[in-house]
Order: structure tokens, then sequence, then C-alpha cells
């Protein structure tokens, strides 16, 4: 089945009012809750949803509930440095500085760089966990001060 239709690469936003709103959660309800039997429908004809579509759907529904926008994209998808820097969250200079220092890797085929989709969802892993330990540890070292600062406020009191 070949599609004529081409890849939208903007961002879906989340609904603004309430009807949407309730549709979203509605849709994120059924497909939570039986996610192996949805089907497409169009007037007569019927379709099973395969697993990849049904959990794409669902992540894109999570999203969407939780007010953050969607894009869907190929993973082979080369790129522009705006289009990584929109799929990060942050400003084109700050993804120029994250090529720059090699965290990513990028081609240039012209005069332009681009980046695949697979290697900036890669660096995202890896900021996100990274972090996830330095809050981890952060957390870890804010409970052992406030541990020792209240060892030496008991000591004080006792003397």
């Amino acid at each position: 089945m070949t599609s004529t239709h081409s890849i939208t690469e903007r961002p879906i936003l989340p609904p603004t009012t309430s009807a949407p709103r309730a549709e979203v959660a509605h849709l994120q309800a059924l497909v939570l809750r039986q996610p192996q039997h949805l089907t497409l429908s169009n007037g007569d004809e019927h379709a099973p949803l395969p697993d990849e579509v049904v959990d794409a759907l669902r992540q894109a529904l999570v999203a969407l509930a939780h007010d953050q926008a969607v894009t869907i994209l190929p993973t082979a998808t080369l790129l522009t440095t705006q289009q990584a820097a929109d799929v990060l969250g942050v400003s084109r200079p700050t993804i120029i500085k994250i090529l720059d220092a090699g965290e990513i890797p990028y081609m240039t085929p012209g005069r332009h760089r681009r980046i695949q989709l697979t290697d900036l969802l890669a660096y995202q892993q890896r900021s996100t966990a990274q972090t996830s330990r330095a809050l981890d540890e952060l957390m870890q070292d804010s409970a052992e001060f406030y541990t020792t600062t209240a060892s030496a406020d008991d000591d004080a009191v006792t003397r």
C-alpha cells in the first residue's frame, strides 16, 4: 500500500479546550485498557492495528494528555539543526554547541549540518540517564548532609 501523503514534521500540539482534552483522555484510556484489540475502521473497512502502531499511538496520547507536543518521524530521518533542537526542546545554538563538542555525530552534505534521528535519540537517552544519576547523587549528598548536620545539632544540645 503506497501513500501519496508526505510525512508532516511539525509538532502536534496538545488540545487547549476541554472537549478535545476529554477526547484525548478517552482515547488514551481505550489504548491503555485493551491495546491488543484495537482496529481502524473506515466505513465498512476494518483493519487490526499492529502492536508497533498501537505503541506509537499510546505514546502520543500519553504525551498529549500531559500537555506535551508530539512529532512522529521515521527513524532514518536526517534532521536539520533546528529540527533537532525542536526534538530536544532546546535552542538551535545549544544544538550547535553539542555538535561541536562531539556529543552527537553529524554530517555536512552541503553547507548545512544534518543529524540522524537515531543519533539524536541516543544522545537524548544518554543525557536523560546522566541527569537522573546526577540528581540521585545530589539527593544522596543532601541526605548525608542532613544526617550529619542533625547529628551535630544533637551533640550540641546534649553538651
